[in-house]
């Protein structure tokens, strides 16, 4: 039996922006990533989307990024140890507000943007955020990008670790994901986007950018939410996984 969650990005929108379809790509799928206010978000919009991911039952994760809302956490940042640990904790301790006050459970972490490009990288600064969920709630899951150095550092900490895919993203043969500025780095073909994520999760191997196959694990599939055709991507996708005999579930039913 096959089993995958599928994750987005959600929460993001702040003050009188709006970004993203929170409301339709939410009943979609299985785990919310919603930002804490450092990359994007606000109290009001932490609420509303932790209201949304409750009617629908689907579980929330935390989306800590760097301290950056002009840039939209996208940015790298030099920071300390002691520094990634203290954002991490900060975060955690402001989305779980509003998780309590909607009876729910906060079910894992997912850092964002360029705080989770370089933590993929860098094992000082996963350890560092790892810490900090450890210190938090040794309980919750790390969402991390498969065969990463914070999907490595997780594991050395005890924690429970879920690997993730993308499926609009291309991969180097190292597996990191093509920089966004790089030509080719975003998978803009349906079809192929969705016959990559079947063979992620069926054969765990992927085509890098080079054209060499790579292996990788596939728990989660991270969706994007604020594309022009986002909302359409998502129904098709989960459509073909449930057609190939794979389980959308909750992150917390597979790790």
């Amino acid at each position: 039996m096959y089993r995958v969650d599928l994750n987005s990005d959600l929460g993001e929108s702040f003050g009188r922006y709006t970004l993203g379809n929170d409301d339709k790509i939410i009943p979609l799928v299985t785990s919310a990533n919603v930002a804490c206010g450092f990359h994007a978000s606000d109290p009001v919009v932490m609420d509303k989307t932790i209201a949304m991911a409750a009617a629908a039952g689907i579980r929330v994760g935390a989306h800590p990024g760097f301290p950056d809302l002009m840039g939209f956490g996208r940015r790298n940042m030099v920071v300390s140890p002691d520094e990634a640990k203290a954002y991490t904790l900060y975060q955690l301790g402001a989305l779980n507000a509003f998780l309590r006050a909607h009876g729910m459970k906060m079910q894992h972490v997912k850092p964002h943007g360029a705080f989770y490009n370089m933590a993929a990288k860098d094992y000082t600064l996963s350890k560092a955020i790892c810490e900090a969920v450890k210190t938090y709630d040794a309980g919750l899951i790390v969402l991390a990008l498969s065969g990463g150095e914070l999907a490595r550092a997780a594991m050395d900490l005890g924690l429970r670790t879920a690997q993730e895919v993308f499926a609009d993203r291309a991969y180097e043969e190292d597996g990191t994901l093509v920089n966004r500025r790089k030509e080719g780095a975003m998978i803009t073909d349906e079809d192929e986007a969705i016959a990559r994520v079947i063979r992620m999760v069926k054969e765990q191997k992927v085509t890098a950018i080079t054209g060499k196959d790579i292996p990788i694990r596939a728990d989660s599939v991270c969706v994007h939410g604020d594309g022009a055709k986002a909302l359409a991507f998502v129904e098709k996708i989960r459509a073909a996984l449930t057609a190939e005999g794979v389980e959308i579930c909750a992150l917390e039913e597979i790790v």
